[in-house]
């Protein structure tokens, strides 16, 4: 760089920096469902955020987002070692898009020290090559819950996944949500009973998935460019628009599988389906959480099972805050044997930016700090530093102030801070040991005996 060139400072495009209000608005986040997780027995681990190519590619992942070029990491005056190593086949790598296929190698890398059913929580950053913009990050914070198991997984893995969105959400106060239930084998065992070639069953799946993006009629024009005649795309649209209770639905399944032909694997998903909701419905979820939506597909390749996505209502436009479903060959990719799994997403990153936008989540304030202890006089120093010792030990989060300045610029900093109680020690109040008690929210000011100045504020923390 030539002397006098200008830096450019500004975050790489799509790549987001949060504020320290934000910031805690994440973490609370991150608390809440890190103790949903936990209430569940699931235990916490953390992968790479770089995987070799070939991990990530597994299972028809060809990865249009992935991130490239990771390997080597080397800086530009190595230039000639790195055109050397090369970034092809086993060599090669790339930043993980998302948490599930990493968990898969995880897995494999770890079998023998891990005991199954597995059950295991993520909270890492993920990376996606996607154009940045609004709402849509390349580098995000997921949330993810998985459970695998060797040989057989309980359908009532399935069941307690809309159990923990509940309560994630309930906990979150985000307001009304769905969370939308099916099963690919029911579309699937559908598809094959109108006599769809297996080879075109999984692109119409993909087609099925986008029907809230682009709607009936584009869906209806996609399924015949892939070859589905325009009278099975009609039954198709018929059948995914299936609607009512829950019962009403799964009766209006067995209907259909008792009438069609070939409904083998449709009658599977529909037993599948059932035995979940009774599932749900036993870990105590409330009927008007969840529904049976036969238009949801989730697009990727490795979902085989029961799937779901959740909606929150009056704001649809912002899609799914929670998503994911079951798998069946996805780690077995990796060690050549069946290991049946079940998972959820949420996408923090993105879900944090959208509900802030939307008004319905607020950031909280900039710091943690309850309570701002006053410089009224440097002398006084050696007891303010007690004094802020004594509440840090009863539990309340105090910012001492080492700075004199006058008193209300001190409460100004407070209170742009979020701050809401600040403690104020002059002499005569050292040398009664006692202190004013200012409520920066009500503008209240009180006089408290420091022996009781802990209990004090504690009553009154809103």
């Amino acid at each position: 760089m030539a002397k006098g060139d200008k830096i450019n400072f500004s975050t790489p495009s799509g790549f987001p920096e949060f504020l320290p209000s934000e910031k805690r608005l994440e973490l609370y986040l991150l608390d809440i469902i890190r103790k949903v997780f936990e209430s569940y027995g699931f235990t916490p681990i953390e992968t790479p955020a770089v995987e070799r190519l070939e991990v990530l590619q597994a299972k028809g992942n060809q990865g249009d987002n992935i991130i490239y070029g990771i390997n080597p990491i080397l800086p530009p005056n190595r230039q000639a070692e790195r055109d050397r190593s090369g970034e092809t086949g086993s060599e090669a790598r790339a930043l993980k898009f998302d948490q599930t296929v990493p968990l898969a190698a995880y897995i494999a890398r770890h079998l023998n020290e891990l005991t199954f059913p597995f059950a295991r929580y993520q909270t890492d950053v993920v990376f996606r090559g996607e154009r940045a913009k609004d709402g849509r990050f390349r580098q995000f914070r997921q949330c993810d819950i998985d459970v695998v198991a060797r040989r057989e997984l309980s359908l009532l893995y399935d069941a307690q996944m809309p159990a923990i969105i509940t309560e994630i959400f309930e906990a979150i106060n985000i307001g009304d949500f769905l969370i939308r239930i099916n099963n690919r084998k029911v579309l699937t065992g559908f598809f094959k009973s109108l006599g769809i070639a297996e080879n075109q069953i999984k692109s119409c799946i993909g087609i099925v998935d986008t029907l809230e993006k682009i709607g009936e009629s584009k869906v209806k024009q996609d399924l015949e460019k892939e070859g589905i005649a325009a009278e099975q795309s009609q039954k198709i649209i018929e059948f995914i628009k299936i609607d009512g209770s829950v019962d009403e639905v799964l009766d209006k399944l067995k209907h259909l599988a008792q009438n069609l032909p070939e409904t083998e694997q449709l009658s599977l998903g529909v037993t599948e389906l059932e035995t979940v909701i009774a599932g749900v419905r036993n870990l105590g979820v409330a009927e008007n959480r969840f529904c049976i939506d036969l238009s949801i597909a989730r697009g990727l390749d490795y979902y085989t099972g029961t799937v779901y996505e959740t909606t929150l209502l009056g704001h649809e436009a912002l899609g799914s805050i929670c998503s994911g479903g079951r798998y069946e060959e996805l780690v077995g990719v990796f060690l050549g044997e069946k290991m049946p799994g079940v998972g959820i997403s949420i996408g923090l990153t993105r879900l944090i930016s959208r509900l802030l936008k939307a008004g319905i989540l607020n950031t909280l304030a900039a710091t943690p700090a309850q309570v701002m202890v006053v410089n009224m006089q440097e002398d006084l120093m050696p007891t303010y530093l007690k004094v802020s010792q004594h509440l840090r030990q009863a539990g309340i989060n105090v910012i001492t102030n080492f700075e004199k300045r006058p008193l209300g610029k001190q409460f100004q900093l407070a209170d742009k801070q979020g701050i809401q109680f600040c403690v104020i020690i002059g002499s005569e109040e050292a040398a009664a040991q006692k202190s004013s008690l200012k409520d920066l929210k009500t503008g209240e000011q009180v006089e408290v005996l420091l022996e009781n100045l802990a209990e004090e504020i504690k009553k009154r923390l809103t």
